[in-house]
């Protein structure tokens, strides 16, 4: 991060709501030399996620008043343009689903470290984790309503991305936080998300191939609306299911029709945003919106 940035993150220290700001240990911090002594030194750290392939290292924090936050900072050059660039995705969209960045703070060498709210739950990310007792297999066997609330509040978010002119990239299991004792879903590390359209610009977008459409793959292709109405045709597709090899999908016929059609390879075919594949969905599930 260059120096504009680093005055842009002390500008924006200051960019949240939380009433107690001005004293807040995390909400006030406008740099620091290094992240991990400093968050000791404020409370105690309870979880460290330090292997993460984003490049980011995310630290679980309680404070002595006994709140809760999640502070990613980046390690990485690639990394600080990603949260750079969830910066400014969370100004411009909010939703009760969608964990916000509510606070970011220099750290000593150019760098940033975004804050945000902790969340109870457990990733629904399958690639490392599987048997009886993984998030996703454990999700898979909730009743069929339950499911489909968490699939909602999913659609439901992405109509405010669909709203504030965004659209999904690397959206996969990996982003679902899902609280088993509250039947709360929430979205993480939505960093990659970006105002479209645009026109892709390397080999491929960053993603799970079961989740990209095609022209994700594809240098010069458009990435619009509709390849975000492909990625969340995936997402209901494989939440569905009650297995991973996509054999056993307990919706309706009418409902994976409706997947079907959000998941066509010509994005032409596709339903031409969010809305309209959400309408689509709750009409077939018999949910008026």
């Amino acid at each position: 991060m260059d120096s504009h940035a680093r005055a842009r993150a002390r500008a924006n220290a200051h960019s949240h709501s939380h009433s107690h700001a001005h004293s807040h240990p995390l909400l006030s911090a406008v740099e620091v030399a290094e992240v991990e002594p400093c968050l000791r030194k404020v409370g105690e750290v309870f979880r460290v996620f330090g292997d993460q392939d984003s490049g980011c290292v995310g630290y679980g924090v309680r404070l002595p008043d006994g709140e809760r936050w999640f502070v990613k900072e980046a390690v990485t050059g690639p990394a600080q343009d990603s949260l750079d660039r969830a910066w400014a995705f969370h100004r411009r969209v909010r939703h009760p689903v969608i964990v916000p960045q509510v606070h970011r703070f220099a750290v000593g060498d150019g760098r940033t470290a975004a804050v945000l709210p902790w969340r109870p739950g457990e990733n629904l990310y399958q690639g490392r984790l599987a048997g009886p007792d993984a998030p996703m297999t454990r999700f898979r066997a909730l009743p069929v309503p339950t499911v489909l609330r968490a699939v909602d509040s999913v659609l439901d978010a992405h109509l405010a991305v669909e709203a504030a002119g965004q659209v999904a990239v690397d959206l996969y299991d990996g982003a679902f936080l899902y609280d088993f004792e509250g039947d709360a879903v929430q979205l993480i590390d939505l960093d990659e998300y970006r105002p479209g359209p645009f026109v892709l610009q390397e080999d491929r977008l960053p993603g799970s191939a079961r989740f990209m459409a095609p022209e994700e793959w594809r240098r010069g292709a458009v990435i619009d609306i509709r390849t975000t109405v492909h990625v969340l045709g995936r997402a209901v597709r494989l939440l569905l299911d009650a297995g991973t090899e996509e054999r056993q999908w307990r919706g309706t016929a009418g409902q994976l029709a409706v997947v079907e059609r959000a998941t066509r390879e010509d994005p032409g075919e596709r339903f031409t945003g969010v809305g309209e594949f959400v309408a689509a969905w709750r009409a077939a599930d018999g949910v008026q919106s």
